[in-house]
């Protein structure tokens, strides 16, 4: 009976060992399926990116060229807008100081004026 059981056991051991390698395989397939599917996807995002960034840039190549068109085509309309902008802040400018001026005098002679410890 010795003789029988390392026999079973002899005999089971190759078909362990033929198990043990088919499933390495499989799992190597798996791995390697995984490998061949995130490769493809990063090529995808790569692609899709690029195509963004070409769309990306023909936008802000568009808009540049317009605000040179805008800017350049008009340049003597802009300076008249300019000028008259200014003029209108200047006019603002001097009608505040001439309002708060008055306020400002009493607050410098206030200061001047009192004595501290």
């Amino acid at each position: 009976m010795k003789s029988s059981a390392p026999m079973a056991a002899n005999s089971r051991q190759p078909n362990g060992i033929q198990l043990l390698l088919a499933a390495e395989q499989e799992a190597q397939r798996i791995v390697n399926a995984a490998r061949e599917a995130k490769m493809a996807r990063l090529r995808q995002a790569k692609e899709e990116a690029e195509k963004e960034i070409v769309a990306f840039r023909a936008q802000m190549e568009a808009e540049y060229q317009r605000k040179v068109a805008e800017s350049s085509g008009d340049s003597g309309a802009n300076v008249k807008r300019l000028e008259q902008e200014t003029e209108v802040k200047i006019a603002h400018l001097k009608t505040e100081a001439t309002r708060i001026s008055q306020d400002v005098v009493l607050m410098l002679l206030k200061h001047v004026t009192t004595v501290k410890n």
